[in-house]
């Protein structure tokens, strides 16, 4: 482990330190809610399971909960111990990495709403197949988000930077297609409406693990890599020696 991890992981005082780590494994333990969140979501839609979209989306309250929590935990810290240097910017991190959560979170139970619809218009058998190679990928990037969050990985943190990319070109080639969907086929408006609602869900989602992976990158190396080009971003990350 480098300077800056072994840095974020011990402080002078014991009991601050379990404050920061229980902090984080609260984060961690939100992010896991909304990666299943995401999870059942993509698999209500692919399988046309109108009351696992509806647990999706009555269990939302529940990250709105866990966010106000974290939230509130955060400002404590700060107003009690008023960390500096790398312990602020691990506060600040996660305060900023739960706001993240919480917004896959609704575009997952938007996700939801579909496989709702779905089924009240009795379209489930088609499964929606234009999106859901783009739905796993982005369900993939925020589980290797949360893994780096729990290794406090910057070198995964750029990878998952370069996959957003990925993800808004598959984005503009699905809505491309829907386009000329709709243009052939007018009958097909309503539902090619709804799968370009789900893919801009899922392009979204992409963009908030892009932004939790640029927070770790600010949290480990105390480096703002937002707007930066990926080369950048890659040489922020690289261990130093």
């Amino acid at each position: 482990m480098d300077t800056d991890r072994k840095n974020l992981t011990h402080h002078i005082s014991k009991r601050f330190n379990r404050e920061l780590e229980d902090l984080r494994n609260r984060v961690l333990r939100m992010g896991g809610m909304v990666e299943t969140q995401l999870t059942d979501a993509l698999n209500a839609v692919g399988n046309g399971d109108e009351q696992l979209g509806r647990e999706v989306i009555e269990h939302d309250y529940q990250l709105n909960a866990m966010e106000v929590e974290i939230d509130e935990e955060c400002v404590l810290i700060l107003a009690r111990r008023q960390p500096a240097a790398s312990d602020l910017r691990l506060v600040f991190a996660m305060m900023k990495t739960i706001t993240d959560l919480e917004r896959i979170g609704d575009e997952a139970k938007k996700i939801a709403r579909l496989a709702l619809s779905l089924a009240e218009t009795k379209w489930a058998e088609r499964r929606y197949t234009e999106i859901g190679t783009l739905g796993w990928y982005t369900s993939g990037m925020v589980h290797q988000v949360l893994d780096a969050l729990a290794r406090l990985d910057p070198e995964l943190a750029v990878e998952i930077c370069k996959k957003e990319q990925i993800v808004d070109r598959e984005y503009e080639v699905i809505m491309r297609q829907i386009i000329t969907y709709m243009m052939e086929d007018p009958r097909t408006i309503s539902r090619s409406l709804e799968a370009a609602w789900a893919a801009r869900a899922l392009e979204r989602i992409g963009d908030h693990a892009r932004n939790i992976a640029e927070n770790l990158i600010f949290l480990i190396k105390g480096k703002d890599i937002r707007h930066t080009e990926l080369n950048s971003v890659s040489n922020s990350a690289q261990p130093q020696q």
